[in-house]
């Protein structure tokens, strides 16, 4: 049976769309919840291709599937099902305060923005690099002597991206808030219409807001984004809404007209104008700052300044510069915001060094350079703010470039450019005061972040590194499925206490359901690769994950029993589907204290689901074990 005509027949077999209340599913089980189980057809259900078991738990009818197979019948229930019933939306991350919720839904909404920005950021340093009078005059040339197409073709390469952010970051907001994205997109876009003041120019005091009933300012929000992320939460709720109450024969036709209609009112005429206020009450506060004595004002902007472009609102201080440079000729707010910039770039190089996790690093280290060409948004979005305590020392870093740069008089000739390119603001004598600054600056914020900014490598690793020793990975061959008699070892996933697997309390793995292994009771919140591989499945909720390793062997590490409850409380996944790891990587986090007071076991099946797929299963320690030791040898079926 195709997994459509699967999901079909559960559909029908459990009393059909008017019986099913709600939908989700863990890492290997469709979980249902229906208005009267006593319509539920559990034998002919199991008798179903492709299904391994059914039962009833805390309310629910789970059917298994296992890894894999669970997401792609999923989707088509949900697809089958529409609307009519609540489904598994993207998840929110639930574990934490509300503070950190919040920072780290505010980062995911960057993650599929961040390569953009990245390659802007290049752009942007290009650009100013190449349209300095400074740098062409060392050929000869300037400003003038550049085709104009030349010059056009550069703003389109570099103001694209955050002309248009507010439409990328709604877009990505109504995404992870299970919104529809398109409609997200068009709300963006009316953000940041051509037919409103430039945002840019009404903070260079070049244009001015347009002011509706006499009172209520309104502008563009060209590269604003706390504007637009509130718009698209509001968004997306305001849909959610819509879709319970609005019938299925006029959905597609009210749905989005109320939509795009309240959130645009919304963006425009509440939400925008409040934030259009804290751009100027911003703009009062750091002019008062910059006149401090002693170099308090560098410290103190040089520290929270960085805060400014999270809420999208750094472009208010382009009218301050301008007036520095119209009045005085100088700029003194550059060097210190450059400090900043830079604290950012010293703090994500040293993620990239210290991180183990693959991803991370694809992010960290371009990210590091965009910050160091001025454009700071990859780095804050996509590694500090997530990170939280790097951030705060990226704060430090640029307090302290920032005081320096204030006690030092260092000022700068021009506007609008940063780090590295930002060079040539200084050429009249003070380069080796801004290089100074700025190497100060990058290097507190490198060196607090490494020692004690981040914590990455676990404390297990030391065993990891001597289990790796004895018997390497590389002696592990990278496709055993062709070779009769293969031998693969897969090594412990954790540290704790090794029980059979018979002993866990659910049936599923106890039975064998999903496949043979092993369970441990743990003693340290972390999960490793047991094997060179690639992640096959992490479930929405995070509680386990599933991975593909040597010899088409499929592995499933399960944290505690019904957990999925949890909603993902209490769980750090550190990799996402697709990722190649190696073993002994770090694959996921958990608070254990946190998982026992809410109640639930925390016994953690390792198994293979295709066990079958071999003759031998050998487990090769008991009692306690550090993880990264050897645990279960497999021989594949000749």
């Amino acid at each position: 049976m195709e997994n459509r005509e699967i999901a079909e027949k559960v559909i029908e077999l459990v009393g059909g769309k008017g019986n099913i209340q709600s939908v989700a599913h863990c890492a290997t089980r469709l979980r249902i919840i229906t208005a009267d189980k006593e319509k539920i057809n559990m034998k002919a259900v199991e008798d179903l291709d492709k299904v391994k078991g059914s039962f009833f738990n805390s309310g629910q009818y789970q059917i298994i599937f296992g890894t894999g197979l669970v997401n792609k019948i999923y989707d088509e229930v949900q697809s089958i099902l529409g609307s009519s019933v609540t489904a598994n939306a993207a998840p929110v991350k639930k574990e934490g305060s509300a503070f950190q919720r919040a920072v780290r839904m505010f980062g995911d909404v960057f993650v599929p923005i961040i390569p953009v920005l990245v390659a802007t950021g290049l752009f942007m340093g290009l650009r100013g690099l190449l349209t300095q009078e400074a740098f062409l005059s060392m050929f000869g040339m300037s400003s003038d002597s550049l085709p104009n197409n030349l010059i056009l073709f550069t703003q389109v390469l570099t103001d694209t991206a955050f002309s248009f952010l507010p439409a990328l970051v709604c877009w990505s907001t109504f995404r992870i808030f299970g919104g529809n994205p398109v409609i997200g997109i068009v709300i963006g876009l009316m953000l940041v219409n051509p037919a409103l003041p430039n945002a840019y120019e009404v903070g260079q005091q070049t244009a001015s807001p347009l002011y509706f009933f006499g009172f209520i300012p309104v502008v563009g929000y060209q590269g604003s984004v706390l504007p637009a992320f509130i718009t698209g939460i509001v968004g997306s709720k305001i849909e959610k809404f819509l879709k319970k109450k609005i019938p299925d024969s006029v959905d597609l036709i009210i749905t989005p007209f109320l939509i795009l209609l309240s959130s645009s009112l919304l963006a425009l005429f509440v939400i925008g104008p409040i934030f259009h206020q804290v751009e100027l009450v911003v703009l009062a506060v750091v002019e008062k700052l910059l006149v401090l004595p002693l170099g308090i004002g560098g410290l103190i902007y040089g520290c929270f300044g960085q805060l400014l472009g999270i809420f999208g609102i750094h472009h208010i201080l382009n009218f301050l510069e301008i007036s520095m440079l119209s009045q005085t000729g100088w700029n003194m707010l550059n060097p210190i915001g450059t400090c900043g910039n830079m604290a950012q770039a010293g703090a994500v190089l040293a993620v990239a060094i210290k991180s183990r996790n693959a991803k991370m690093k694809q992010i960290a280290y371009p990210s590091a350079f965009s910050a160091t060409l001025g454009i700071t948004e990859p780095a804050v979005f996509g590694v500090t703010l997530r990170l939280g305590k790097p951030f705060i020392m990226s704060m430090i870093g640029g307090g302290v470039g920032g005081f320096l740069a204030s006690i030092l008089g260092l000022k700068a000739t021009g506007m609008a450019l940063t780090g590295i390119p930002g060079t040539l603001l200084y050429l009249n004598n003070q380069l080796p005061i801004y290089l100074f600054v700025n190497a100060v600056a990058m290097a507190v914020s490198f060196a607090l972040t490494y020692t004690i900014g981040y914590k990455d490598a676990p404390e297990e690793s030391s065993a990891s590194a001597a289990a790796s020793k004895k018997i390497s990975v590389s002696d592990v061959p990278a496709s055993a499925s062709s070779v009769e008699g293969q031998e693969i070892v897969l090594y412990s996933a954790l540290s704790g206490k090794v029980i059979p697997l018979e002993q866990v309390e659910d049936e599923v793995f106890s039975k064998g359901v999903l496949g043979q292994g092993i369970a441990i009771i743990p003693v340290s919140g972390r999960v490793l690769a047991p094997c060179d591989g690639v992640i096959s499945t992490i479930p929405s909720t995070r509680h386990a994950v599933g991975l593909a390793g040597p010899g088409d062997v499929e592995i499933l590490v399960h944290v505690g029993m019904d957990t999925v409850q949890l909603e993902g409380k209490f769980f750090d996944c550190k990799v996402a589907e697709g990722d190649v790891v190696k073993k002994g990587d770090v694959l996921l986090e958990f608070d254990m204290e946190g998982i026992q007071s809410a109640g639930y076991p925390l016994v953690t099946p390792m198994v293979v689901c295709n066990s079958d797929d071999y003759n031998k299963m050998n487990v090769l320690a008991d009692g306690n074990i550090q993880a990264g030791t050897e645990l279960l040898r497999l021989v594949k079926n000749e």
